[in-house]
């Protein structure tokens, strides 16, 4: 599951389904996380916050898939409680999870620790989450242990920054940076390529060394 690698095709039992991955995708993003357990506190969190900010998901083009080591019957009793406990999500619970008793896709993800990946009978998924752009490329990976819920508006900056710099391939997007904020040009644009690509200007940024690598704009 190295970055820009293809996540390979599969098929699996969800909440919403028999999925084919692939078929499923289609043209669009996808958020394929995980979490460790059914009826567990923090994944609960996690799994309303992200239901919760769905629509947001949908707004960027981007499918949500949640995935445990947990029976399809768990997930679904699950979801009840999900729903119960963060009350502002709408109608139906809006995204599948994905049902893998015998962590078979677990363990072909990358999705159990070191420590547990040998013990069938115990591992847990930790917090595994893959941003996969629509030609089925690992773009992004973030793993938390078990312990650390993740935040929601994190993904969300994340899949900004991953869909603009598809579209503007000149530039990289800052530590903290929001949709709206300045972004950095790359050190391989050229300079007298600069009035052409970012007609609105560009800043500079003098520094010590006398090499001039910091360039940026808000015209993107």
């Amino acid at each position: 599951m190295r970055l820009n690698s293809i996540v390979p095709n599969f098929k699996v039992d969800t909440t919403q389904g028999p999925i084919d991955f692939y078929d499923w995708q289609g043209n669009s993003w996808v958020v394929l996380f995980s979490h460790p357990a059914d009826f567990t506190p923090v994944c609960t969190t996690e799994l309303g916050r992200i239901a919760v900010h769905q629509p947001y998901f949908v707004k960027r083009n981007t499918k949500l898939l949640a995935h445990s080591v947990d029976k399809l019957k768990d997930h679904v009793d699950w979801v009840n409680d999900i729903k119960s406990y963060c009350k502002d999500i709408p109608g139906a619970f809006p995204y599948p999870i994905i049902a893998d008793p015998d962590r078979k896709l677990a363990v072909q993800l990358d999705m159990i620790d070191e420590q547990s990946k040998d013990d069938p009978e115990t591992a847990q998924t930790v917090r595994s989450l893959y941003i996969i752009s629509p030609d089925h490329r690992l773009r992004l990976s973030m793993q938390y242990p078990t312990s650390t819920g993740r935040n929601v508006d994190e993904i969300l900056r994340v899949i900004d920054s991953l869909q603009l710099v598809d579209r503007r391939p000149e530039i990289a997007t800052p530590a903290n940076w929001v949709p709206g904020e300045k972004v950095m040009i790359l050190p391989k644009v050229k300079e007298e390529d600069l009035p052409k690509l970012f007609p609105g200007g560009v800043d500079r940024v003098s520094m010590p060394s006398g090499k001039v690598y910091v360039r940026t704009t808000t015209n993107y």
